[in-house]
């Protein structure tokens, strides 16, 4: 049997151009009027970016933009002024959360970001440099990473983008194609290209959840860092799992609990006291205040190769 030639129809790259453009366009609409200057008020100056949550004016922004301010300042695109106070914040995400004084306006949707994926467009919006309201796009590059932050801690559920990021970025939304926001813009790596980084929404909305309820995130500390990967089908089937990720520990702190209790470099986290783990999400969602002290079974997949059990006791952070 000989091959039949068919005619492929050209690409048409003015409209997939086109298409590219308006989803971007589309989503800063979207989401762009959420998006605020934050200044400190009072102590040392500082500035960055911030995004309403909520109708009621809760404004999500990084800890390091705020400082040890009580206090801030938000400007919104359309010109309108408020003070809010710091509800809380978290180290360990570079993550605060502020109350405005009055409403704000628009707000942003936090979208679920186990959706995400490798490739999937990623904007960014925020004040870099003092040049407001910029808008940068590129790729998401990579998903679950973990990061050592400035002050050394490790810093769980990161987004790797190339959207690039500035001073005065910081705590400004990553957003999707459909306009919901994937991460809170946090780091960029200092003279390396087009690497830059944001904490995933799931991890922001936990920590969100956490000021609301206790002033501050409680959080059982296990002494891991740890990437989301999508997990090799013959362990899938050795775990009897239709779950398509996992998380695959890159490095244990030496003398944690997850190293005193057996976990190795190169295992697989398959469940949690039973509770599966698809992604490094699940695992910081599942280290609460609730386990410190507290025995806890974890499922593997081990670097031998076996499905294996391994129980620890994680600790408070402190």
């Amino acid at each position: 049997m000989g091959f039949i030639d068919k005619e492929i129809a050209p690409v048409d790259d003015g409209a997939l151009t086109d298409a590219y453009s308006h989803a971007i366009a589309g989503a800063v609409d979207v989401v762009g009027p959420a998006v605020s200057r934050i200044e400190r008020v009072g102590g040392r100056a500082g500035h960055g970016s911030g995004f309403a949550v909520s109708s009621d004016g809760l404004v999500v922004t990084n800890n390091h933009v705020v400082g040890d301010s009580r206090a801030v300042r938000i400007t919104t695109p359309d010109g309108f002024v408020t003070e809010g106070r710091v509800l809380g914040r978290d180290v360990d995400t570079d993550i605060a959360l502020i109350r405005a004084n009055s409403g704000v306006g628009a707000w942003a949707r936090l979208a679920d970001s186990k959706r995400l994926r490798r490739g999937h467009i990623a904007i960014a919006i925020g004040n870099p440099l003092g040049f407001e309201w910029t808008v940068t796009a590129g790729i998401v590059s990579a998903l679950g990473r973990s990061m050592r932050a400035a002050n050394g801690r490790l810093m769980d559920d990161v987004i790797q983008t190339d959207a690039a990021l500035n001073p005065g970025n910081s705590g400004g939304p990553l957003v999707s194609s459909g306009g919901e926001v994937i991460g809170v813009n946090t780091a960029v790596i200092q003279g390396a290209q087009s690497i830059a980084f944001a904490v995933a929404s799931n991890t922001a909305n936990f920590v969100i959840s956490e000021i609301l309820r206790y002033g501050h995130v409680r959080r059982a500390y296990i002494g891991i860092a740890g990437d989301t990967i999508e997990l090799p089908r013959r362990i899938a089937l050795a775990a009897g799992t239709d779950r398509t990720t996992s998380v695959r520990l890159r490095r244990l702190e030496p003398g944690g609990p997850a190293e005193r209790g057996g976990l190795r470099e190169g295992d697989y986290i398959l469940s949690i006291d039973g509770k599966p783990v698809g992604g490094v999400d699940d695992v910081v969602r599942l280290m609460d205040g609730e386990r410190i002290g507290q025995a806890t079974e974890f499922l593997i997949f081990s670097v031998a190769g076996k499905l294996e059990k391994r129980t620890l006791v994680p600790v408070a952070r402190s």
